[in-house]
């Protein structure tokens, strides 16, 4: 079945109380998150946490798995033999900055930064499906799904669908309701042979950066559709089949303000930890620098080379500094192969959700 162009869905079946509802309740959690997030000095702590928290979701979604202290010892130290899955996880935040950094330029969410954000992810610059026989599946094996097939259909969609989302003036309804259509329209295009799923995700929070609901993409929208996922793909399915895309778009609303609420959650944490931290270090060490706070919550699993690097000290001075947070138990010191991490254990259960995971990593 031929896929419409979303301009011809009339905006005023999403004129209802139920939907205007649940924009405005998203819409009050996003401001939220938003104006939390602006109060964290140094945007580049959040920027290199949570988008890894969003990353393992959506890889989850996808099978992917991988446990937070793989993730971020990976993040620390690349070179070592992690999980591969936690590898993948990591490229998804380098995926979800690099398309960051060009909305952020130009202010546009276009095809060419859809395909940049699928390479990053994939590592190949296979582009769009170009080869028929891409089918969509349920847990049985039966084909529930199949998206268009011709080369050229897919890539004539794709660019329809960029001018949707880069439309002067906008498809008349709220950018919450339209980032649910855009959605929709990308998982059901399915332009790429691998990473739809994920590329798909990673487009949804960068249009709410575009549009201005966030000014970071720190959304966990993907933790949602983990603890949702049959209904995720059951609605994506009666969108196709029933035509029924309110209760889509009320599904994704409900992610949009859920997730939000989690998310200011824990960038309260990390502001309150990160102001603790500050005046314990200010106390008693004369070394303490915003310098040093920042290089500490860029990276939960720190190195005696970031310190180096962040602080412009001797690697001698920066091993000293580490050790000595370490026996004053802001840090935790573990040894991967021959080299050392230092674990900002409290931080890493704030990003984990749960202090029993993460509270005290084993060596």
């Amino acid at each position: 079945m031929p896929i419409p162009p979303l301009e011809a869905l009339d905006a005023a079946r999403f004129d209802r109380p139920e939907l205007l509802r649940g924009v405005a309740n998203a819409a009050r959690a996003l401001a939220e998150l938003k104006g939390v997030a602006a109060s964290i000095p140094n945007s580049g702590i959040l920027l290199s946490t949570l988008p890894l928290q969003e990353a393992r979701d959506s890889s989850a979604i996808e099978n992917i798995v991988t446990t937070q202290d793989e993730l971020f010892r990976e993040d620390a130290h690349p070179d070592t033999e992690i999980n591969p899955a936690a590898k993948e996880v990591v490229r998804y935040r380098a995926a979800l900055r690099r398309g960051f950094e060009e909305v952020q330029r130009t202010g546009l969410l276009t095809v060419r930064n859809i395909l940049e954000i699928q390479a990053t992810l994939e590592q190949n610059n296979a582009g769009f499906r170009r080869v028929p026989g891409t089918t969509l599946k349920d847990q049985a094996g039966r084909v529930i799904y199949t998206p268009p097939q011709d080369a050229t259909d897919v890539a004539r969609l794709m660019h329809e669908l960029e001018r949707f989302i880069n439309a002067d003036p906008a498809y008349p309804v709220d950018p919450l309701i339209r980032m649910a259509l855009i959605h929709h329209q990308f998982e059901s295009i399915h332009p790429f042979y691998d990473g739809n799923g994920r590329t798909g995700r990673i487009v949804n929070v960068l249009y709410l950066v575009k549009e201005g609901l966030l000014d970071l993409p720190i959304l966990y929208l993907s933790r949602h559709i983990v603890h949702t996922k049959a209904r995720y793909y059951a609605l994506l399915q009666a969108v196709r089949e029933q035509d029924r895309w309110e209760e889509w778009v009320a599904y994704l609303l409900e992610a949009v303000e859920a997730t939000a609420k989690e998310a200011l959650q824990t960038v309260r944490g990390i502001s309150e930890l990160l102001q603790e931290t500050k005046h314990r270090i200010r106390s008693t060490h004369r070394f303490y620098s915003q310098d040093l706070i920042n290089s500490l919550f860029r990276h939960p699993y720190t190195r005696i080379r970031f310190i180096e690097e962040d602080l412009g000290v001797s690697r001698l001075t920066a091993t000293r500094y580490l050790d000595l947070l370490t026996e004053d138990g802001v840090l935790i010191k573990r040894r991967v192969g021959r080299a050392s991490l230092y674990v900002n254990a409290r931080l890493v259960a704030i990003l984990a959700g749960s202090a029993a995971e993460s509270s005290a990593p084993s060596s």
